[in-house]
């Protein structure tokens, strides 16, 4: 008696076919989360006073980790004041959404230099200063 034979992906490339892949695959079974690094973002200042920014994100197994690809990826060249690392899972945020709760916000264009009349009397006066110039020369 032979073996049963088991069925096998036949394909129109000759290498699918020869790799043998069996049509039912066995259960499948996920990575431990153990395996898996987590993301963090990495915020960076160049000098006292300066506001941090963000430069990019780094996948570690612990902060301390983190710290150290963070220095080595985005610390080489330049200078560097501060450095920091946040689990991205950490961070929360207002999604797209919840953009219905920026649209609540009522319009206060007063605090907008273009809502005061200023500057349209500054630029008359240059004007009218430009004008009298040019007839003082003539």
């Amino acid at each position: 008696m032979s073996a049963p034979q088991r069925a096998t992906m036949r394909s129109l490339d000759p290498r699918v076919t020869r790799l043998q892949i069996p049509e039912e695959l066995s259960e499948f079974h996920p990575k431990p989360p153990a395996d898996e690094w987590e993301p963090y973002e990495v915020f960076w200042k160049e000098k006292p006073g300066d506001q941090p920014i963000h430069v990019g994100t780094v996948h570690a197994p612990n902060a301390e980790m983190a710290l150290v690809f963070a220095k080595e990826n985005y610390c080489r060249r330049g200078r560097t004041y501060a450095l920091w690392v946040v689990r991205t899972a950490d961070i929360y945020t207002f999604g797209p959404e919840d953009v219905d709760i920026f649209a609540t916000t009522p319009e206060k264009t007063y605090r907008e230099p273009d809502a005061y009349k200023v500057v349209q009397k500054l630029l008359r006066l240059k004007r009218r200063h430009h004008s009298s110039q040019e007839a003082h020369e003539a």
